[in-house]
Formats: structure tokens, C-alpha cells, sequence
């Protein structure tokens, strides 16, 4: 053995587990499991959760903020707007820089998995080369999967289902759209039969951008499900933001939901931003802006939480903790008891990792031994806290660790720390 993490709570309720490491995969898991002169690590009693996994992110504008001017009106069409301003003063290795310093940030909050969409309307893939770079260069520690996101419309912009194409010949992972911002719904619905025509073709799983509006008629939810059941495309593709459906009646989305199951179209909701970004035209009531997340749960369909943005044109605050992402979405959707709030915590570790197909994921023998060590007993508990990430491990190397929180206190009377965490 390399490595023994013992004395492990893990996420399905279990305790006082021991983690046993050997070659970069985990060979057994239990109570008391002999170390045979492996290194051993005491949890305490502490959560081990697998890695965080961020299903939804814009690498190639992140920390980018105030480039090339803030973001006066806090808008997604600004963001948009701003985003085309900027594409043509970008420079590859001043990109790669930041990617790779949130790369740095995400393995400190034990994000070790993130699907991020790339823009592919700038006719020299400027953004493709540059994150292509940045997926070998952390490939030992980070899964990047990288999304061909016809940012301006496949077809409102000239050249872009063939620069989308050369994406994926170049090596990017998955097929993207956004539909929605088609000149018409015609050509929104066109859009996406096009893409997932192509995507079947080429054996790809499918993640567009849908619905990011506060207009219930924006509908593409539904032609991305049909066009994913006429081609068999289930299990490979979502539906990201799905926004509109906060805004339908109820009639329309109780059909919806179905179609939704029955093609195997995941949702991926992104709560910072959605809650950001929409309900802009509202004055009171004004609407919450994130999708039916508890409704689409209820339905049987996989749901899963991204970041979305991190200091770019659509938002200036962000720092890649997925628990953050999963805190919001918890108190938006309000999914207050117990089972939701654990339904939170799937959403940014086992469901993103089912959406995006990735391999070897998850506490058992066989799989990678790749698992943060939290600051906490429970999921719910690293959820209300935002619980430090003890340790990160990846293969069964320590690439991240930090102290537990605790405060020191000097007070007349009451000496002593405090401890944050539930009955400790």
C-alpha cells in the first residue's frame, strides 16, 4: 500500500472508513484495513469526499475582468457584447496564464474535473489552441473537457459551424450551441439539429447553452430532447442554464419534464450566474432566474451545478469553489431538508462526473484515488460552512492541504478556540 487515509466519514453516511492507496487507485476500503508500511493519514472522523467537478465553465474568459471595460449594465447581452470586444485583442499565452492560475485556484478547492466551453467564432481558434495547450499541461492533475460553443449563433455567425468542426478535429471534446441566440426560433431549432446530427456523426456527447432567457417561449429545451431521442443520443447530452423554465406554466413544463426523462437529457443549472444574470427586465415581483431544479430532480433527470464564470465580462466576483456554487443553488431552489441539501452536494461531485462520462470516479476499489479531505463530517455540514479542503488528492498524491478552520480566542473569561463545525 501507498497511502491509508483512516478513520473517514464518507458521503453516503458511512463512518470511522479506512482508505487504503496503491498505484494511483484505491485497492480497498473498510474499517481497520491493514497499512503494511503505506503512509497513513487520521481523518478524524472527517468527510472524504471524490473530487468536485464543475459541469459548466468558461475557461477562456476567466480573470478577465474590466477587459476591456466593466460590465456597466450587469447584463448577459452586455457580457456578450463586451466578450466581442475583447476576442480580438486576446493574446494565447496571456490566456493560457490565466486559465492556468484558475487551474491553480481549482486544485485548491479540490475541483479536479471541469467541463469549460471555448469560443469558436474568432475564425483563428485562438481560445481552442490556447486551451488545448492547457488540458495537456494539466492533464496529471485536472480532467479538462473542452466544449466547441459557437458563442455569436452557428448560424448568425458567418464561418461558425466550420470553425466548430475544426475544433473538434483539432481535439476538442464535445459539441455546444446556443440556440436562443439564433436570429429566430426557427433557426434556433435548426441550430440544434444540425449540431446534434454532427455530434452523432462523430460519436460526441452534446452540451449547449439553452434557454438562457427569461422568455417562457424560448423552448429548444424540447427540440435538444427530441433530437436527442430520434438520433439515440441519450446519456450524452444537456441542456445548460435552461432559464426559460423558471418562467413557463406549469401545463407546458409537466409535458416537458417527461420528454426530458424519456430522451436522457441532463440539466445543468448555474446558480451564481443564472440568479445574476436574469429577471434583468423585472421590476417587482422579480424572479429567482435559476431553473426547476427540484422538479427535474423529482422527475428522474440528472441535475448537476456549474460555476459558469469566474471575474469575466457576465460577473467580477468567483474564486472556483464548487461548495459556493452548491450553497447558492441549496438557497435559491430552496432545498432546505435534509435529502435536498445532499441532492446540492451530488449536484458539483457524482452527477457532473455521470454527465461527463468521466472514468475511474468515485470511493471504491478500482477507482482513481482522486478525493478531497474536508473540513467537515457531513455533506451538509461542508456545505454550510464552505469547509476547508484538508487535503486533495490525486492518484494518491497529496497536491493540495490546508488547515482546519478554527479560531483562536482572547476573550475576557472565554479563553479557549472556537469550533465551527457540529458537535465537535
Amino acid at each position: 500500500m501507498d497511502l491509508v487515509v483512516r478513520n473517514a466519514s464518507l458521503p453516503d453516511g458511512r463512518t470511522g472508513i479506512d482508505i487504503a492507496v496503491e498505484g494511483g487507485r484505491i485497492a480497498a476500503l473498510g474499517p481497520a484495513l491493514a497499512a503494511h508500511g503505506a503512509r497513513e493519514i487520521d481523518a478524524g472522523g472527517d468527510l472524504v469526499s471524490p473530487p468536485f467537478v464543475d459541469a459548466h465553465f468558461h475557461m477562456d474568459s476567466t480573470l478577465s475582468y474590466g477587459m476591456p471595460r466593466v460590465n456597466a449594465s450587469g447584463t448577459l447581452l452586455e457580457g456578450i457584447a463586451l466578450w466581442s470586444e475583447l476576442k480580438p485583442q486576446l493574446v494565447q499565452d496571456a490566456l493560457v496564464e490565466r486559465a492556468m492560475q484558475y487551474c491553480d485556484w481549482a486544485v485548491a478547492r479540490g475541483l479536479l474535473a471541469i467541463r469549460t466551453h471555448v469560443d469558436v467564432c474568432d475564425e483563428r481558434l485562438l481560445a481552442v489552441e490556447a486551451l488545448l495547450d492547457v488540458k495537456r499541461r494539466v492533464a496529471p492533475y485536472i480532467d479538462l473537457q473542452l466544449v466547441a460553443f459557437p458563442q455569436d449563433g452557428l448560424l448568425r455567425s458567418p464561418g461558425a459551424f466550420d470553425n466548430l468542426k475544426r475544433a473538434i478535429a483539432m481535439g476538442v471534446d464535445v459539441v455546444g450551441g446556443i440556440p436562443h441566440f439564433e436570429r429566430t426560433m426557427a433557426q434556433g431549432a435548426e441550430s440544434v439539429r444540425l449540431l446534434c446530427e454532427f455530434a452523432a456523426e462523430q460519436g460526441l456527447r452534446v452540451d449547449m447553452h439553452c434557454d438562457e432567457t427569461d422568455d417562457p417561449l424560448s423552448r429548444h429545451i424540447e427540440t435538444l430532447a427530441y433530437e436527442t431521442w430520434r438520433l439515440g443520443l441519450q446519456g450524452r447530452v444537456a441542456g445548460s442554464h435552461l432559464t426559460s423554465m423558471h418562467s413557463m406554466d406549469n401545463y407546458y413544463v409537466s409535458k416537458l419534464l417527461p420528454l426530458m426523462r424519456e430522451s436522457g437529457v441532463a440539466a445543468i443549472a448555474n446558480p451564481l450566474i443564472n440568479i445574476t444574470l436574469q429577471g434583468r427586465h423585472d421590476t417587482y415581483p422579480k424572479r429567482r432566474g435559476m431553473t426547476r431544479v427540484p422538479e427535474l430532480l423529482a422527475a428522474g433527470i440528472d441535475v448537476a451545478f456549474g460555476h459558469d464564470c469566474v471575474m469575466d465580462p457576465w460577473y467580477g466576483l468567483g474564486s472556483g469553489d464548487m461548495l459556493e456554487v452548491a450553497h447558492m443553488g441549496l438557497h435559491v431552489a430552496q432545498m432546505t431538508g435534509q435529502d435536498a441539501m445532499r441532492a446540492c452536494f451530488e449536484a458539483v461531485t457524482g452527477t457532473p462526473a455521470r454527465i461527463l462520462g468521466l472514468e475511474g470516479y468515485g470511493l471504491a476499489p478500482g477507482c482513481h484515488a482522486d478525493f478531497v479531505l474536508l473540513d467537515a463530517a457531513t455533506p451538509v455540514e461542508a456545505i454550510r460552512l464552505r469547509a476547508a479542503r484538508r487535503l486533495v488528492v490525486r492518484r494518491g498524491t497529496i497536491v493540495a492541504e490546508a488547515p482546519a478552520m478554527k479560531a483562536s480566542l482572547n476573550l475576557p473569561g472565554r479563553p479557549g478556540s472556537v469550533d465551527f463545525r457540529i458537535g465537535r
